[in-house]
């Protein structure tokens, strides 16, 4: 991507018709869609269809509206239409509020992502979003997991959409030093999750949506179940607004609360997708928290037994929408029992002693696993889930 920022590789969703790859927005949603929904909550609504089609409710048909309910979010929501709206406004002297959009603050809020889902199908459930910068996603399906929990709902759809690839941003996360910057020439190269040379993350864009259903509703319909969600641990490092605290206590702790809640131990987890962005801190701390939960008492023997990957190697980090892509990669692992790789991963230190299934899938069979997602701020979350 070309900018005038020393990081130039971003993950961007390729415009055309889907039958090439790409995003044609009317393929997806329709004109009061296009015209009300800002890119983010557009992702998100063909995401939500494509989650209901797979869950077996088409179009929404089979749904209870007042037992269903919506959890998406985003990390930084619409800020093309801030950008664009802000130098419209300011364009004249004075500034003229009438070059403000009618629609421009329902596009810009970042609960509209939910919103536009249940107004679409007339579900009348919860209706929640998280905000919580790169933990958006597990947030999300979490707290749709206590929702059925509590009773609230049957049926939730939950994930989380991102679509800020903008010179604003890029700029924004390469004065923060997040951004990888030394591959501009081979961008397929520049996420490289637990590497010796990761640098920063590569910024992508997206959306991805589960469906969670109370077990018994879902075995009363005869529904395809790729995996049981059995706990959500969440924590804060208390610490700084973009660095984790070195030893990973923060993601240690989470992870801990999820396995604690799904009353498993740690020993029994087979596999754990990472939040691993490619920074050389996050990673760190996230591989020393891995090893003192897998390691420690009633844990496994030795590193070389834990199995623990990094898809943004192969996607590059979706920020608010991260965490919820990671879960689906996490269900179909289980589903399928393959094991993703962590592409780009040639060089690892000593401390980098797990299996990582550095560039090759690796087929096996995984009953538990744990996905990490954390945040600037120190917000951190943990998901656990397990074959039925």
């Amino acid at each position: 991507m070309a900018t005038p920022h020393s990081g130039q590789v971003a993950g961007i969703v390729p415009s055309g018709p889907s039958s090439s790859g790409g995003w044609q927005a009317d393929e997806h949603v329709t004109p009061t869609e296009i015209r009300q929904a800002a890119k983010f909550a557009q992702y998100g609504l063909a995401a939500s269809a494509e989650a209901l089609r797979d869950a077996g409710f088409p179009d929404g048909v089979g749904l209870e509206p007042e037992m269903t309910g919506v959890c998406l979010g985003s990390g930084i929501g619409a800020l093309e239409d801030l950008y664009n709206t802000s130098l419209a406004y300011s364009s004249t002297t004075p500034p003229n509020y009438r070059k403000i959009h009618p629609l421009f603050v329902p596009r810009l809020l970042i609960n509209l992502g939910a919103g536009h889902i249940s107004m679409r199908y007339g579900l009348q459930g919860p209706n929640h979003t998280a905000t919580t910068a790169c933990t958006t996603g597990a947030h999300s399906i979490g707290d749709a997991m206590r929702f059925i929990a509590h009773g609230d709902a049957d049926v939730m759809l939950a994930g989380g959409a991102e679509s800020c690839i903008h010179p604003l941003a890029i700029g924004g996360f390469a004065r923060s030093r997040s951004l990888a910057t030394g591959f501009n020439e081979n961008p397929e190269e520049a996420s490289r999750p637990f590497d010796r040379d990761r640098a920063g993350f590569v910024i992508g864009e997206g959306a991805a949506v589960l469906v969670l259903e109370k077990l018994e509703h879902a075995k009363q319909r005869n529904a395809r179940i790729y995996a049981e969600i059995v706990g959500y641990g969440c924590s804060a490092d208390a610490h700084h607004i973009t660095a984790p605290r070195e030893n990973g206590s923060g993601a240690l702790r989470a992870m801990r609360l999820a396995l604690k809640q799904a009353k498993l131990r740690p020993c029994m987890v087979d596999y754990i997708n990472a939040h691993a962005t490619s920074t050389a801190l996050g990673d760190a701390a996230e591989n020393s928290a891995i090893k003192s939960l897998m390691l420690g008492e009633n844990g496994l023997e030795s590193s070389s037994h834990v199995n623990v990957s990094s898809t943004k190697g192969a996607i590059g980090h979706l920020l608010g929408a991260a965490g919820a892509i990671e879960a689906l990669f996490t269900t179909l692992a289980i589903h399928e029992g393959v094991m993703p790789p962590t592409l780009n991963l040639e060089t690892t230190t000593p401390e980098f002693d797990c299996n990582y299934a550095s560039k090759e899938a690796q087929q096996r069979q995984i009953d538990i696993a744990l996905t990490n997602s954390f945040g600037f701020g120190g917000t951190n979350a943990s998901l656990c889930f397990r074959k039925l």
